[in-house]
């Protein structure tokens, strides 16, 4: 089959769960003897298309800001979508994949699969609704329609990354034989290869530095609980425009000492070895959309998680409470209490630990690739 992604922004140059889930679907599709295609913005440079481990990346515009004032760039996410249609007019594909975010992008891209005979995919990782409202002000009641345009009109067939999202497009309209759940994915084998980093720290955390990610609960919690656990240390692994006003609160809250920002990291190698010598893994986002790859690698490290109870956050089916983490409400004092209990009580940190792994192992990127390579295969043409 003839494949082409649609999203703007482009793995490794942005790394961020759909960027990976698209970079880990895409080198394996490659792999399998499929001709696959990524239109995005030319993170890379000048050149209008490379190719990266047998993918074709093509750069349909210059690159710029993906955030702007904490949100999503708007002037971006115009740019990208009125670039995008004259490269999808030029070629024929048996299926064209586009990732809802940032949405203005997949009116045009209709356009292109109309024009070219192409069937649709949409792939969803979660359903705004009442959000837009808070996330753009007054602009939300716009992508609110907007979001209910594209579920409602645009795809021949719906991708939802977890069964959270799916029960939201359905509670939306959207048809339940139209959808198929395709999970993010790890490299479960990669991962267990992976010996433990020699710095070792208590709690872990993995992802963007923005503001629906709550790190400053996670800092805050670290500040309460520094006095009960002497040497108490917190990693944080990612970047992000947030970056500057959490490591001001690590001075203001008197926690230098306790947490370390290591930016981003290009070998995951080296993320898994620091995720292994650690304890418990937090992850306060309430922007996650059910699906979450680093859940799902944190298992795989054998680190049990602690994560929020959210209507936009990890999907419940995604966590095992009191098995493999717990969920807890939105607060520092409520990840506190979890991060004190799975530290003073070494066997239940233990077991969990160990069910997480087990818990991890069906989600392998290859067991998930072949999912996604039978749903394009129903719609492809």
């Amino acid at each position: 089959m003839r494949i082409a992604y649609v999203h703007d922004a482009i793995y490794p140059f942005i790394k961020g769960g759909a960027e990976k889930r698209i970079y880990e679907f895409s080198k394996r599709l490659a792999k399998r003897g499929h001709e696959v295609h990524i239109f995005g913005v030319g993170w890379w440079g000048e050149e209008p298309t490379i190719v990266r481990e047998g993918v074709h990346l093509h750069g349909v515009c210059k690159a710029m800001p993906l955030y702007s004032r904490d949100r999503r760039s708007i002037k971006g996410a115009v740019k990208f979508a009125k670039a995008v249609l004259p490269h999808l007019l030029k070629e024929h594909f048996n299926v064209i994949d586009c990732y809802q975010a940032p949405y203005l992008h997949c009116f045009p891209t209709k356009i292109g699969a109309l024009a070219k005979r192409s069937p649709l995919v949409i792939t969803w990782h979660e359903v705004w609704r009442g959000y837009w409202q808070k996330y753009l002000g007054s602009l939300g009641i716009v992508g609110r329609l907007m979001e209910k345009t594209i579920l409602l009109g645009l795809a021949d067939k719906v991708i939802a990354g977890s069964d959270q999202t799916k029960d939201d497009l359905i509670s939306l309209g959207v048809s339940a034989d139209k959808i198929s759940i395709v999970p993010n994915g790890i490299d479960f084998g990669n991962i267990s290869r992976v010996a433990p980093s020699s710095e070792k720290f208590d709690v872990i955390y993995l992802g963007r530095l923005i503001k629906p990610k709550n790190v400053d609960l996670l800092l805050r919690a670290i500040a309460a609980l520094k006095g009960e656990f002497p040497g108490l240390k917190a990693g944080i692994i990612g970047d992000g425009p947030e970056r500057k006003n959490l490591e001001s609160l690590v001075k203001e809250q008197g926690i230098q000492d306790n947490a370390k920002f290591f930016g981003f990291i290009e070998d995951f190698d080296e993320v898994a070895a620091l995720m292994k010598s650690s304890k418990v893994f937090v992850i306060p986002s309430i922007q996650e959309g059910g699906a979450s790859i680093v859940t799902l690698e944190a298992n795989a490290c054998g680190l049990p998680v602690i994560a929020i109870d959210h209507p936009l956050g990890i999907d419940k089916r995604l966590i095992l409470t009191g098995e493999t983490g717990f969920f807890v409400e939105l607060g520092s004092d409520a990840i506190a209490e979890k991060i004190r209990l799975l530290l003073k009580d070494n066997e239940l940190r233990e077991k969990m630990g160990k069910n997480a792994i087990k818990f991890a192992q069906p989600y392998d990127w290859d067991k998930i690739t072949d999912l996604i390579e039978k749903v394009y295969g129903q719609v492809a043409r």
